[in-house]
Formats: structure tokens, C-alpha cells, sequence
């Protein structure tokens, strides 16, 4: 799909205070990895992931995702009147209902006319939130859209690394656990205008999705636990990337030259390598965040692109692909004109 009058206007997001590095996760893990045999070297070097961040044990994720959406409102100049559609992509959740849109409305003191609600879609739920706030923008049902979203994985990997110490942990058990250790936590927040209300924005030219729900229950998530099918889901999912990458050359005439820049969502260093290395693209043109970072779910790809901006890795006019593979199994690509 491609879209005719949409602009990524601001982007901003929010770091939690406390760094865990992975070597102190591995100091916990010692004994489970000595007994099973496995090199805690191995494990760095197949996850590529050195810390992660974790907000503090009562912080509230409503809190800092209306943070979050509260400077990406200020940073585009907008008023709270011009905002249309205010949605949430987070993951991670404190109860069930209300939804943490509405919340962050509240804290944003937007008009009761702005549209508020959740949408999730694993780690892609971002992209998907841009196109359909995209849509909704160039069907002219509104100027101005907010996306934000907030991640807190504290207790999934507080509830891993319980499971794993257990002394009757053995390596099957281990393999589908591990995944819960990448996982890292952050908040981000984008607004998306039409072009009246653009001014020195990027252009958001199209998004591009395929799905493979064959592999739905090779990652199941819980506010406690993630467990995966750590192979099938890999090498199923770089599949389904190349199938995908097929369309977006297709929908935006993507090659493996005409594109600047590429900002993938950031699950570790295999993950990444393999997909590269099945769409022969330049690895150098690939922005990581991973190793300081870990997997922020669907915070990932906004973050990374935020980031890469502020290290001077976008230029103008510059085409930057925004990719990703959530489990599902569902792939999504999106262009910007930077």
C-alpha cells in the first residue's frame, strides 16, 4: 500500500535508568550452564545482546508512555486539538482493560474528540499502528496521529532466569526459555500529519505486510515467560522476509542499492545476520541497537530509527526501510523518505 500525503512529523523516546549487563545474567546462569554443558561465550556471541535496560521495580508503564508521547507532541509543534487518533502498540500490559491509550489521552489532556485505543500485533504492532494512523490521514479522516508505545520487561526476565537456575532445567527446556533473556525495555513515541501540517517532516511513502500463521504457537509470550521454537521460528521467518522483501521491491522498487538505510527490528545477532545474508544485503547499511539494547519488542524498530537519526546516520532524501518479523508469524516493511 502506498500512501499519497502522510509524514512522520517527530519521534522521541525514553530510556529506563537501569543497565543489566549480560555477563551478570550469565553469573546467575553459571551452574544451570555448567551442568548442561553450554559456554556462556557461545550464548554472547549467538545473541550479540551485551546489556539490556529495565525500568525501576514500580514504575507505572501509562506513566511513561504518556512521557514519551508528551515530548513527541511538543517536539512536532502540534496542539493537543490537532491530534485525530492517539493508539498504543505495547506488549507488555498491567491488566487487561481500560486500554493504555486511554490513559495516556488522559495524561495528555487531549480533547474528548481524539479517537484513543490499543492495537497489538507482537513486535510489529508499531508499523502496523503507522499505516493504519497513515491510512486513516490519507483518507483525510484526520490531520494528526499519535503512536507510542512502552515496554517493561523486568518480569520476564526476572521469571526466566528463576526457571533456569531450577536444577531440573535440562537443554529443551533451556533453548525455549532463553529468548526471555534478549528481551529489554524502553518507551517511544512518533506523530504522523498530512501535509498541511508538515513542516520539515519525513515522508512516509508505503507499508508493505505477509503473513505465515502456520508457525502462531512457535513463540508464545506472557507478561511472565516467552517460549520459542527457537529454529523452526528463525529459519521460518527469514522465509517469510525474503517473500516479503519481494513485495515492498515490487510496491516501492526497492533493490539492494537504492536504499540508504535499512532500521530492522532488533531480536539479536544471528537473527540479523541470516537475514541479510538471504536478502544480500550490505550489512553496513544496517543500524544496530541490539547489543545495548536487546529485543524492545514492538518499541524496537522507532527506537532504532530515532537513534540512527541522532548518530547522523540518516541523510536528506535518503530511503530508509523500516522491516521487521514478529511471531505469528507476520513480516512488515515500510518506506521513508528521510
Amino acid at each position: 500500500m502506498l500512501h499519497t500525503n502522510v509524514y512522520l512529523q517527530s519521534l522521541t523516546y525514553q530510556l529506563p535508568p537501569n543497565v543489566v549487563s549480560t555477563s551478570s545474567l550469565y553469573e546467575r546462569l553459571a551452574p544451570t550452564l555448567k551442568r548442561l554443558g553450554i559456554p556462556g561465550s557461545w550464548l554472547s556471541s549467538l545473541s550479540g545482546v551485551q546489556e539490556r535496560r529495565l525500568w525501576d521495580k514500580d514504575t507505572n508503564l501509562a506513566d511513561v508512555a504518556t512521557v514519551a508521547a508528551r515530548d513527541a507532541l511538543e517536539k512536532s509543534g502540534l496542539q493537543p486539538e490537532d491530534i485525530g487518533c492517539l493508539i498504543c502498540t505495547s506488549v507488555s500490559k498491567e491488566f487487561v482493560e481500560p486500554s493504555l491509550a486511554c490513559m495516556v489521552h488522559h495524561g495528555l489532556n487531549l480533547p474528548s474528540t481524539t479517537l484513543n485505543f490499543d492495537i497489538a500485533n507482537a513486535c510489529l504492532a508499531f508499523i502496523n499502528g503507522m499505516s493504519q494512523m497513515a491510512q486513516m490521514i490519507d483518507q483525510g479522516c484526520i490531520k494528526a496521529a499519535i503512536i507510542v508505545d512502552a515496554e517493561c520487561s523486568r518480569s520476564v526476565v526476572e521469571n526466566t532466569l528463576n526457571r533456569m537456575t531450577k536444577p531440573d532445567i535440562d537443554l529443551a527446556g533451556f533453548s525455549k526459555n532463553f529468548a526471555g533473556l534478549t528481551l529489554g525495555s524502553g518507551a517511544v513515541a512518533a506523530v504522523l500529519v498530512n501535509g498541511e501540517l508538515a513542516h520539515n517532516a519525513h515522508r512516509i511513502r508505503g507499508h508493505v505486510a505477509l503473513s505465515d500463521t502456520r508457525y502462531c504457537r512457535h513463540c508464545i509470550g506472557s507478561m511472565s515467560e516467552i517460549l520459542t521454537d527457537q529454529t523452526s521460528l528463525m529459519k521460518a521467518g527469514i522465509e517469510l522476509a525474503a517473500r516479503t522483501w519481494l513485495l515492498a521491491s515490487q510496491t516501492f522498487g526497492w533493490t539492494c542499492d537504492n536504499v540508504q538505510q535499512f532500521i530492522c527490528h532488533q531480536v539479536g545477532a544471528q537473527h540479523h545476520k541470516l537475514l541479510f545474508d538471504k536478502l544480500g544485503l550490505d550489512f553496513k547499511k544496517s543500524f544496530q541497537t541490539f547489543p545495548f539494547l536487546g529485543n524492545v519488542g514492538p518499541a524496537s524498530v522507532p527506537m532504532t530509527l530515532a537513534m540512527a537519526a541522532e548518530q547522523g546516520r540518516l541523510h536528506p532524501n535518503d530511503r530508509v526501510g523500516l522491516m521487521g518479523i514478529g511471531s505469528g508469524l507476520n513480516c512488515s516493511m515500510m518506506e521513508i523518505v528521510w
